[in-house]
């Protein structure tokens, strides 16, 4: 044989070989599953980012993403194990899983300062929080009203001086002048009240007040934790490897939740982008790393609900939000 088919059988056995371990590969993903608390858009990227590059497949997981919406519970749906892996509330609704018994554990909180902001129109004559007295101040009532309640408190005010209402889904109540004060997304409704060309507001953020609640909460199941470790370090490592390369090419990002989602403006996803950076990145965010679990602040948040009657006893925080694996997670793929 010469030396030339010799090397032709060798290279044909090789790519064969490969081909094989290839399909191996393939075949030992595990098939988990992500919830969102919402539909596919910029807030997400990093989940999106995280699939569509490999990053999950190079982890050995095989990841399916599953939207979420208005009548979705991310924390239900996790801790019953009728899915893997979420993007959950955010601190509160970690704990109040935890005070009702759910086995639901926190292993990275994505957004590090409060996404939350308060707003109102320069006419008002509203210049700061203590002027929320007597006015119509809307909140969403599935978690953030706490926050507005930690806010009034660290300002002197209490909750019957101020005439608070539940805040619908829309930006329109406000926009027509149906509330003096209304709560907004530092990501979504604010780019949206700016793309209608509304910018005669004056903006209050809770972190002014010292009110800091981290949101977006990647969370698990204890039985996860549990039986396998190996796959929930896997998921965390891909998913903020997801979240720094959305960051670093947000033009790519962009495109592959285009692509996820359906009726999106890519305008809008592209401010979105750029605004979940900034909370993202903000304070821990870039000293310490995407993701990290600021334990001060859930300590803070637990004490205000517990004041505020939200909570009646306190839980163990240790066992709701464990930072274990984020410390596992390469700096490479955790530091911008």
């Amino acid at each position: 044989m010469s030396s030339s088919i010799k090397q032709g059988v060798a290279a044909a056995l090789f790519a064969a070989i490969a081909g094989v371990s290839a399909i191996g590969s393939a075949a030992a993903a595990d098939p988990v599953s992500v919830r969102l608390k919402w539909v596919a858009q910029a807030q997400f990227a990093g989940v999106y980012v995280a699939k569509a590059k490999g990053f999950y497949e190079a982890g050995g997981l095989d990841v399916t993403i599953n939207p979420g919406g208005p009548n979705v519970n991310v924390e239900t749906l996790v801790a019953s194990g009728a899915d893997t892996f979420g993007v959950a509330s955010g601190t509160e609704g970690v704990l109040y899983a935890r005070e009702k018994g759910l086995p639901l554990v926190a292993i990275g909180m994505s957004q590090q300062i409060t996404p939350f902001a308060y707003v109102t129109y320069n006419e008002t004559g509203i210049n700061s929080v203590k002027d929320f007295k007597g006015k119509r101040v809307a909140t969403w009532m599935v978690g953030p009203q706490y926050t507005l309640y930690s806010v009034l408190a660290a300002e002197g005010l209490k909750q019957d001086e101020v005439n608070i209402v539940s805040q619908p889904f829309s930006m329109q109540p406000f926009i027509d002048k149906q509330f003096d004060v209304a709560t907004v997304t530092l990501y979504n409704e604010l780019n949206t009240l700016k793309e209608q060309g509304i910018t005669d507001i004056k903006i209050f953020m809770p972190d002014d007040s010292g009110v800091t609640t981290q949101q977006d909460a990647i969370v698990t199941s204890e039985k996860m934790i549990k039986e396998k470790p190996e796959q929930v370090q896997a998921f965390l490592d891909a998913t903020l490897k997801g979240w720094k390369y959305a960051f670093e090419h947000k033009a790519e990002a962009v495109d592959i939740v285009m692509a996820a989602g359906s009726g999106l403006e890519r305008k809008h996803q592209e401010l979105m982008l750029d605004e979940i950076e900034r909370v993202m990145t903000a304070k821990s965010g870039t000293t310490e790393g995407l993701g990290y679990i600021d334990m001060k602040s859930i300590e803070t948040v637990q004490a205000d609900l517990i004041k505020f009657g939200a909570m009646k006893t306190p839980v163990d925080l240790k066992a709701a939000f464990d930072s274990a694996f984020w410390a596992k997670v390469p700096d490479a793929d955790k530091k911008m």
